[in-house]
């Protein structure tokens, strides 16, 4: 078993940088952490234990070798083998459909600022909730998670296409479809009842919580908080610059001052992360199954007007921060654009850039689906450049290249190595995706 000195997590997690009083940005803010709750949580991320079907981890989309996404466009969850590009649909167990959104990439999500989760911000603290969390479960969102990170973590669990699997395949899956999720015999209950029956497990939480049976929040909240000091970005070159007005190279600073100038990035990408952790319509190409119901028929993604219910908030999707975005292809909510600078022309002009766009831009693993609906359907492109609120701007290519050369610099070498590695083995037994 792959263990970390506990010794020396605590020295590392309490080694804060210097700041400089002077920044332009307020520096990040993150919590202090428990190292064995660390470790406990490191585990539980690579465990497959937490899938319906007990195939498929955290990890499975969220891998180091991808920096922390998984590489494609639009990933394949229960019922399919492999990682990033090479992961195929298993025949024996067909994906029901492409997970409808790209993954996220999780650096930095332990900072305080972080306080919205998920493209379409469907999860975010909100003090007027018993729980202190508005979601997509509403008042029956069960109490007692840490924080809103820690009740993210957790969604996906419940996702048929991500990690719950098919109706009949197990109980999870089974308990998702009836829409028992929180409380006794919910689907969060039957896991947690898997964790507490392994002995290290057990064992691990007896250090964390005590002897008090586990619950579920209990696994989310340990989750959490290695998902936070796991992948600390706070050390890239525009980190250093801000720190002690170290200068990186000529063209990363010609770019620095495009971004937060001329070419206007920092209206939406402002703060030390580079995200105003707002929702912005930019006419991103809308590929993949959509965003619906199981019992809608259509492939659109309408973003934050799936929360929010207002028509001014249709295709709106959270400005997702930037740090190490240089590793963290492909980009967009549907992982339209495989490339940095193909994201980045598109912002330049995005409904020429929709109109124009190839899917062949994205990157799509192994599986028969139909991923044009949307883009063969000529008054739902309407909706969607109609919606866009982004201005052109006017750059050419010297300064596009400069503009991708500051964006290299958010590059923290260290945070996408991780704190810890990858476990060795985990307490299930299960295979760990290495």
């Amino acid at each position: 078993m792959f263990r970390v000195s506990s010794k020396a997590l605590v020295l590392a997690v309490m080694a804060a940088p210097l700041w400089a009083a002077d920044l332009p940005f307020e520096e990040p803010v993150f919590p202090d952490v428990d190292a064995a709750q660390v470790e406990l949580g490191q585990l539980l991320f690579y465990d497959p234990i937490l899938s319906g079907s007990k195939t498929v981890s955290c990890a499975t989309c969220h891998h180091p070798k991808f920096a922390t996404g998984d590489g494609v466009s639009l990933g394949l969850g229960d019922g399919a083998k492999g990682l990033g590009p090479d992961r195929v649909a298993d025949p024996k167990n067909l994906p029901e459909q492409r997970i409808p959104r790209n993954a996220p990439p999780l650096f930095n999500l332990g900072a305080t600022e972080f306080t919205v989760f998920f493209h379409d911000g469907r999860l975010e603290e909100d003090a007027r909730r018993p729980s202190g969390i508005r979601t997509p479960l509403g008042t029956e969102m069960e109490m007692g998670f840490a924080s809103a990170l820690s009740a993210q973590s957790m969604f996906p669990v419940l996702s048929a296409d991500e990690m719950a699997g098919h109706y009949s395949e197990n109980e999870v899956s089974q308990a998702v479809r009836q829409g028992l999720i929180t409380g006794p015999g919910g689907a969060w209950d039957l896991l947690a009842q898997r964790i507490e029956a392994i002995p290290e497990y057990r064992a691990r939480f007896d250090d964390v919580i005590g002897d008090a049976p586990i619950h579920f929040t209990d696994i989310s909240d340990a989750v959490a908080v290695f998902l936070d000091f796991e992948w600390r970005g706070v050390a890239s070159p525009f980190d250093l610059y801000l720190r002690n007005g170290t200068d990186t190279e000529p063209a990363a600073m010609r770019g620095m001052d495009l971004f937060y100038g001329k070419a206007q990035c920092a209206d939406c990408h402002t703060g030390r992360f580079q995200t105003d952790h707002d929702f912005h319509a930019i006419a991103m190409p809308q590929i993949g199954p959509g965003k619906a119901a199981r019992f809608e028929s259509h492939a659109q993604d309408t973003g934050r007007m799936r929360v929010t219910g207002d028509a001014q908030d249709a295709y709106a999707f959270r400005t997702p921060p930037l740090r190490n975005v240089a590793q963290t292809a492909p980009y967009g909510h549907s992982g339209a654009y495989a490339s940095l600078e193909a994201v980045v022309r598109h912002h330049l002009d995005p409904v020429a850039s929709l109109r124009s766009y190839d899917i062949g831009q994205a990157i799509m693993p192994g599986f028969d689906a139909d991923d044009m609906r949307v883009l063969n359907d000529p008054a739902e492109v309407e909706r969607i450049a109609a919606a866009n609120d982004l201005a052109p701007v006017n750059l050419n290519d010297a300064e596009v290249d400069d503009i991708l050369a500051f964006l290299h610099a958010l590059t923290d070498p260290q945070s996408i190595r991780g704190a810890l590695g990858i476990p060795a083995t985990v307490p299930s037994g299960l295979p760990v995706d290495q």
